[in-house]
């Protein structure tokens, strides 16, 4: 559970480092907000009961780090 809370910490803390540093750029706040949300919604499903054993499956897993990381290499290549 851990490592996939840290995912969705990096997810947070990647969604507003875009914010802040694409100010101005067009459609900044969906951009942000593309990366922001999933990351919330990682981080909540960690901490609720009924998620982790969905979550302590190891295809789940797979599944949501695929994500995750496409969710970063997204938050570099967005213009």
């Amino acid at each position: 559970m851990t490592n996939l809370r840290y995912g969705g910490y990096l997810l947070i803390a990647l969604g507003l480092i875009n914010l802040r540093y694409q100010t101005g750029h067009h459609n900044v706040l969906i951009h942000s907000l593309t990366i922001v949300i999933p990351g919330l919604i990682l981080l909540a499903a960690t901490f609720t009961k009924a998620t982790q054993k969905y979550l302590a499956n190891r295809t789940t897993q797979i599944v949501v780090g695929i994500i995750a990381a496409l969710l970063v290499v997204y938050s570099f290549t967005n213009k």
